[in-house]
């Protein structure tokens, strides 16, 4: 018999229909992936070298659950040097990527029966996380002409005596809209004179594109360094999604001291030759390797538009950050499972339906990959829309 709380979890759609295009790939089919979360890049050599540092001189040992002095230190350096924001390294604690980190955070905060405020559309996790906890994901639907990014009235409108906490991600996944520092003020200016907690999921930061500034939301007053919990990573911006490398910066001593008591439970410190490396990648050392994938990625993005709007029928807002676009194919079918089942099928080409996103209607291409694969793909799934039947 299994639990309750383990039944109310779904699969990852990312997950799952990447899985799927490597599985077919693996059969023999041309299938061409625009599905994965993760850059395509390999991890810059400068990280690797500090790992093979750390692993010959036998540092494989445990760690304190919330990092190494020196990892919590290039953290607080980041932090301060990257966002202007001033935190102590006990107010700092690393953990099993980013996802960790928000799972940890709601596990943490959250009863039975709160609130907890999420913009849609949304990334997958989060309102399975919240579903977990036994709170009640609020989701407050967003508009395409605004990027999808909630306003200040939209947050106010949503918040209720049960809400604990509202989930933030800029620049977001799936749409890839980045917040001016105007909004997050309007924003945080709602949240005065409240309890609730900001979790800021910043994991794109350094991918923004057309010298659009990213801004912390907890930089943009006192009160929001105070509510917020700053939470990044270095799998998306440092090309290291498969080490594992996530951390939570906070002012709030109690939540910190809970979170560190739940990870001490469970996974007690994450690997500690990852935080050698991304120790590397915290103090800048590849900030060139960052900024190159950086150019590229702003390469891509600008040629998958250039083709994407060719297409009549077919929407989509031109991304400011991160490496994704989320397209609206609403005109042509409703039923976004049912559009890129058949995209696949018939074109083999993997994208992901926008219902995971929380928004039918929708798929998102991510251009994490060949300029030739972007190409490719986009001619594919123009020809599959000129001739689409519902």
């Amino acid at each position: 018999m299994l639990s309750k709380r383990s039944q109310t979890l779904g699969e990852s759609l990312t997950l799952a229909i990447t899985a799927l295009a490597n599985d077919l790939k693996a059969k023999g089919e041309d299938v061409l992936s625009f599905s994965a979360g993760e850059p395509d890049f390999d991890t810059p050599q400068i990280i690797k070298e500090a790992a093979i540092k750390a692993i010959e001189q036998g540092c494989g040992k445990y760690t304190a659950v919330a990092g190494l002095p020196s990892v919590l230190e290039a953290v607080q350096f980041k932090l301060k040097n990257d966002n202007g924001l001033s935190y102590e390294t006990s107010e700092i604690i690393t953990n099993v990527g980013a996802k960790h980190s928000l799972f940890e955070c709601i596990q943490c905060l959250v009863e039975e029966g709160d609130e907890v405020i999420i913009p849609v559309p949304f990334w997958v996790s989060y309102p399975e996380m919240v579903k977990y906890s036994g709170a009640k994901p609020i989701f407050v639907y967003t508009d395409e002409k605004n990027g999808f990014k909630m306003t200040a009235d939209e947050l106010k409108n949503a918040i209720t005596s049960k809400t604990k906490i509202l989930m933030l991600n800029s620049p977001s996944n799936p749409v890839g809209s980045v917040y001016t520092k105007d909004e997050l003020k309007a924003l945080a200016k709602v949240l005065e004179g409240t309890n609730i907690i900001v979790l800021s999921d910043e994991m794109y930061e350094k991918l923004c594109y057309d010298d659009f500034k990213f801004h912390a939301f907890a930089s943009v007053s006192e009160d929001a360094l105070k509510r917020t919990v700053t939470i990044n990573g270095l799998s998306k911006c440092a090309a290291m999604p498969g080490w594992r490398f996530g951390y939570m910066a906070s002012k709030n001593k109690e939540l910190n001291a809970a979170v560190k008591r739940l990870q001490g439970q469970s996974t007690s410190n994450i690997c500690s030759i990852t935080q050698h490396a991304a120790t590397a990648a915290l103090l800048g050392k590849a900030n060139e390797d960052v900024e190159k994938m950086r150019i590229e990625f702003q390469k891509r993005r600008d040629k998958a538009c250039e083709l994407l709007s060719k297409i009549d029928t077919i929407s989509f807002y031109k991304p400011e950050g991160a490496f994704y676009l989320f397209i609206n194919i609403s005109k042509l079918q409703k039923d976004s499972m049912k559009f890129c089942q058949q995209l696949l099928e018939q074109k083999k080409v993997a994208v992901v339906p926008g219902v995971g996103f929380g928004m039918d209607g929708y798929f998102r291409f991510s251009y994490a990959t060949s300029m030739d694969n972007i190409i490719k793909g986009i001619e594919r799934i123009s020809d599959f829309i000129q001739n689409y039947k519902a």
